[in-house]
């Protein structure tokens, strides 16, 4: 079967959609289905196209044997006009991409920016193939209960444009059982056509090793330290500032925690750090899974940060399985569906979101027993390797659209 693949945000870019992505086509294109992608020229999360792209409207190329279609996008970082821009100039770029690209027997389109779903609506329509509607996030609910976004017409009219999609698309997938319930009971949208695509990990790339110690003598950073990584992006409804806070309070310890990536709260985070005086605390630019496999080798823990938000609960942060995944145990701040998961695969200490003591009494707990530590990351491995390789992920993702298409009796190839 041949899917094309919609989205603004793509490798070489590093982030969680890009991962996620990444992740799905590989082991799409490992059941020999043809896939291809229409993307921005790469810019996230700096806001400026990389150096190799700039000067280009349009180039083609290929990713790991698939060929990828990129198109200018005015570059934006943060929110306000400037980002919706950035989202209006993709869903306008995005058709000449489309147009280069070869007529699939699906359309693919990843949400947020959810404009993206009118250009891939249209498209779907000019082709007469069904387009599936991946909700990687409740936009615009989540920006009205952040308060991201006051409550304004744009807001109701971008509410309006959701629920117009939803009820658009012949497919919905979602990331969690937690959306496809709010779908269902509070937007009236048929349980038939939602199927459940949850952020899985690849094992062979984020898997348990040795430290690398002459490693880590490079890189400079302490032997005698206890790290503790947050790898991913750091942006408003994550409310990574509560890390600080508890550092604050752990400035006795031996410990150092360490930032790895970027985003829209990167720079207050940043001259946060400053202002308090923290020493305990450092910033590294985005680093490619690989390389973040590696320092996760030298981490004692991994971090994870939510925001006190009940929109929240329903998500589960991509970065938190490489973490499970490389045998290391979670400390989350946060509420929701991850938090069951993490208890049910007794892989992490849980504490409340926006809970700085809390958060700073669980690191303690964890650096005093470091038994504790080691079994927590061994469960957290185990529990990704029964429930959450890609390879099962998109196995049972694809059994849903054949389901679907049967019910329905849509003309659909034979699903390998």
């Amino acid at each position: 079967m041949r899917f094309l693949i919609l989205t603004q945000y793509f490798p070489p870019e590093t982030g969680a959609p890009q991962v996620r992505l990444a992740a799905m086509i590989r082991e799409l294109v490992r059941l020999q289905h043809q896939v291809e992608v229409v993307t921005a020229l790469p810019n996230y999360p700096q806001g400026q196209i990389f150096a190799d792209y700039q000067g280009h409207f349009y180039v083609k190329e290929e990713w790991e044997g698939v060929v990828v279609h990129r198109v200018w996008v005015y570059c934006a970082t943060g929110a306000g006009l400037k980002r919706l821009l950035n989202y209006g100039s993709f869903m306008f770029t995005a058709l000449w991409g489309l147009k280069n690209a070869q007529k699939p027997d699906y359309l693919f389109v990843e949400s947020p920016p959810l404009f993206l779903g009118i250009t891939a609506y249209w498209v779907a329509k000019l082709w007469k193939i069904p387009f599936i509607f991946n909700v990687a996030d409740l936009w615009p609910d989540s920006v009205r209960a952040l308060g991201i976004m006051p409550n304004s017409m744009l807001l109701r009219l971008a509410e309006k444009l959701e629920i117009a999609l939803y009820r658009g698309a012949h497919d919905i997938t979602v990331v969690t059982e937690s959306v496809r319930t709010i779908l269902v009971e509070k937007k009236a949208i048929p349980r038939s056509k939602i199927h459940l695509l949850p952020n899985g990990v690849d094992l062979q790339l984020f898997h348990p090793q040795s430290p690398d110690l002459v490693w880590q003598q490079q890189l400079g950073l302490p032997e005698h330290k206890a790290l503790l990584l947050y790898a991913g992006t750091q942006g408003y409804a994550h409310g990574a500032e509560v890390i600080l806070q508890a550092a604050e309070l752990l400035s006795d310890l031996n410990v150092l925690f360490l930032f790895i990536g970027g985003g829209s709260e990167h720079v207050k985070l940043v001259q946060l750090t400053y202002q308090m005086g923290l020493n305990n605390v450092l910033f590294w630019p985005p680093q490619t899974p690989e390389v973040i496999n590696r320092f996760y080798s030298l981490a004692y823990a991994g971090l994870s940060t939510f925001r006190n938000s009940p929109w929240l609960e329903c998500t589960r942060p991509a970065k938190t399985l490489p973490i499970m995944a490389c045998g290391k145990p979670v400390i989350y701040s946060g509420a929701g569906e991850m938090a069951d998961l993490l208890t049910e695969a007794k892989a992490g200490l849980v504490v409340p979101p926006e809970d700085p003591i809390a958060l700073a009494n669980a690191i303690r707990e964890l650096l005093h027993d470091p038994v504790m530590a080691q079994q927590l990351g061994e469960h957290g491995r185990r529990y990704v390797e029964i429930h959450l390789p890609w390879s099962k992920v998109v196995n049972h993702w694809l059994q849903q659209l054949v389901e679907h298409a049967l019910a329905n009796k849509t003309d659909m190839p034979k699903i390998n």
